[in-house]
């Protein structure tokens, strides 16, 4: 058993879709035809082992079954059996297309950190916490699936995007909380500069300027928040950016620097 075990490990491969999708035999990078091809092999590894009926992958890849539609499936299934190998199966079910042997491996990581994480804050150890939301982070190389234009995975894309981003404000609201504001300022003002109408980075944003310090530019990053909020959407910022705004005016003892040691 243990040689058997053995030799799995060492041909099983690895699919990655937290950026460009990519699939690792023994950590080199294989080869995975057209871009289209790539994003039926996307589509499959969400499923997750499922199988997927045959218009519900074209409706994913294509949006609308176009011209020839059987025949491009087939031929991407087919090239996608020779990059694999035999380190995964792709066949067809009486419900449809179904993907073995593989898994989106970064995914599943990112969940257990996710989780791991989440326990962690809530046993009260925020350094835990922070350490496993990074190393969740580390995961990501760019965008969802980055590149593959497709319906199914341009809502993916979206979904992924503000499950990061959700993770991203509890690991830097933790940091916050732990005293830890100065660490993460550069990265709240790069954060805000690419979402600048997500509120709650906003926030983030002046409360970690107000415990370094810097009130400020704490009152600035709200006139910049609000400016954009009433250009793009013609409203003006949410109750937590307003109360948080009244207590910087009002010199709220809560929002001065921690003090260290």
């Amino acid at each position: 058993m243990g040689a058997t075990e053995n030799a799995e490990t060492t041909t099983r491969l690895r699919c990655e879709l937290l950026g460009p999708l990519r699939v690792l035999r023994e950590g080199t990078e294989i080869p995975l035809g057209p871009p289209k091809q790539r994003a039926v092999l996307a589509v499959l590894l969400l499923q997750e082992g499922r199988p997927i009926s045959y218009d519900a992958l074209v409706e994913s890849v294509w949006s609308g079954a176009p011209p020839g539609a059987c025949n491009l499936v087939q031929k991407y299934v087919s090239g996608l059996r020779r990059a694999l190998g035999d380190g995964a199966e792709l066949a067809w079910t009486g419900a449809g297309y179904r993907l073995t042997g593989v898994r989106p491996d970064d995914l599943r990581e990112r969940r257990l950190l996710v989780d791991e994480a989440l326990a962690a804050r809530d046993a009260g150890d925020l350094e835990r916490a922070d350490e496993l939301a990074g190393r969740a982070e580390e995961l990501w190389r760019g965008d969802f699936a980055e590149g593959l234009q497709t319906p199914s995975l341009a809502a993916e894309r979206l979904r992924w995007t503000e499950k990061r981003l959700t993770v991203l404000e509890a690991r830097l609201a933790g940091a916050i909380e732990g005293g830890r504001s100065f660490e993460y300022v550069h990265e709240l003002v790069r954060l805000v500069a690419v979402h600048p109408l997500r509120e709650r980075l906003v926030e983030l944003l002046m409360l970690a300027l107000c415990r370094t310090g810097r009130p400020t530019d704490a009152l600035t990053a709200y006139e910049t928040a609000r400016r954009c909020l009433a250009e793009a959407l013609g409203t003006d910022p949410g109750p937590a950016l307003r109360s948080l705004h009244a207590r910087i005016l009002r010199q709220d003892p809560a929002l001065l620097p921690m003090p260290v040691g």
